[in-house]
């Protein structure tokens, strides 16, 4: 061995291997938003169609953003007119995200259903925001869909409890696509999160509707876990779901370990979670037993999002075009599969073209929700931290044998 030649032994040194820095709760806030964000714009231009519509409209698979389904003519084309989907427009449920992150800025402390009642109805039909979809200032609730309104209509005008106004509601996504923060806020703490989300999402769903928000929330919470990954983060939702909800995630992440191709993983994840929908084969034309509340049903957006975030193994890109050219619902799949791999990686995950693309078509500040929410997450932990502690000393004061 000449003396230039380095010895070595079986073992190689990883000390010398560099490690991908771990993403700090900020910046994991801040790539959940903007992730959840950009996956809406991309998925809102092909919403509501298959996959291989999809294809022929695009002359391929949707690999950034897209412009409107029917080009110019979106102003008057059925069934999407008057909206202007694409071109990197977010929908309702960014808008629906950053009207909830203003809540919190308001309590500065967890949610609940009567936090819905007192500040999230008035931010719906009180606050005037820039609406990118029907390029206008307008009030967030002429722009939500029937099932949003309903928290106004049951709440302002109803005056319903908060804890039970979700009741007779549309059974949908509706809850579930805007409970990141709830995650967020809950920062590797699912259980915690589940439970606030099914408190807040009282006000607005039922059923299976209102299952999804909690799941949803819980799995954010599980992205921001140290070590945290896209099993890991599927397993905390498998553990925490019930009825349906739980077996079409079971059911849809069974299939997506077989697939690490989002192309060859869109039929099979469609048929896995087809027996839970109760939207039936056709988007735009529900079969009778859509929306209704059930123990056997299962929205069908987050099982397949958290199916994707499989089969794209966490990395931002094949986990959100996945959820993008599954069709169907997918602004809202595509909303929360961004939001699960921001969680886990952070900023860095989400193209910065994309973001910048999205944020200058849809004249939004995407980063300023996010450090919004990242002073209010830091508050809310301390003020958990005081109550964990008053909790301590209570118990050990009532254990105390030696008084």
């Amino acid at each position: 061995m000449s003396p230039q030649t380095p010895q070595t032994t079986g073992t190689p040194d990883i000390t010398s291997v560099p490690r991908p820095p771990v993403p700090t709760l900020d910046d994991r806030i801040t790539g959940s938003l903007l992730g959840a964000a950009v996956g809406d714009a991309l998925g809102g231009p092909v919403e509501g169609y298959a996959p291989e519509q999809i294809v022929e409209r695009h002359g391929g698979r949707v690999t950034g953003v897209v412009g409107p389904w029917n080009g110019a003519a979106w102003r008057t084309a059925r069934p999407i007119a008057p909206y202007h989907k694409g071109d990197g427009h977010v929908t309702d449920d960014t808008l629906m995200t950053h009207a909830l992150i203003r809540v919190y800025e308001k309590v500065r402390d967890h949610l609940d259903a009567y936090a819905v009642a007192e500040h999230l109805v008035p931010e719906l039909m009180g606050r005037t925001v820039w609406i990118p979809e029907l390029e206008a200032e307008a009030l967030p609730l002429q722009r939500v869909f029937l099932a949003e309104k309903w928290i106004v209509t049951r709440l302002h005008y109803g005056h319903a409890d908060p804890r039970e106004a979700g009741n007779g509601n549309v059974v949908n996504c509706g809850a579930a696509m805007y409970m990141a923060p709830v995650g967020l806020v809950n920062a590797a703490n699912p259980a915690g999160a589940y439970t606030e989300a099914l408190d807040i999402a009282g006000a607005h769903q039922s059923s299976y509707g209102r299952e999804a928000a909690g799941v949803f929330a819980a799995a954010v919470a599980a992205a921001c876990a140290p070590g945290a990954t896209p099993r890991s983060v599927v397993d905390t939702a498998i553990a925490l779901a019930k009825d349906g909800t739980r077996a079409a995630i079971e059911a849809v992440a069974e299939v997506a370990d077989g697939h690490r191709d989002f192309e060859t993983a869109l039929g099979p994840l469609r048929a896995a979670v087809a027996p839970y929908d109760s939207v039936g084969p056709d988007y735009r034309a529900p079969s009778l037993d859509a929306r209704r509340p059930s123990r056997v049903h299962a929205i069908e957006e987050l099982p397949v999002a958290l199916g994707m975030l499989l089969v794209g193994e966490g990395d931002y890109r094949r986990t959100v075009l996945g959820a993008v050219n599954y069709g169907r619902d997918c602004d809202s799949i595509a909303t929360m599969a961004g939001a699960l791999s921001g969680a886990l990686h952070g900023e860095s995950a989400v193209p910065a073209e994309w973001a910048k693309q999205v944020a200058e078509a849809s004249r939004l500040d995407l980063h300023g929700p996010a450090t919004a929410l990242t002073a209010v997450t830091h508050e809310v932990f301390i003020r958990d931290t005081a109550r964990r502690r008053a909790h301590e000393s209570a118990y050990a004061t009532l254990t105390d044998t030696t008084r």
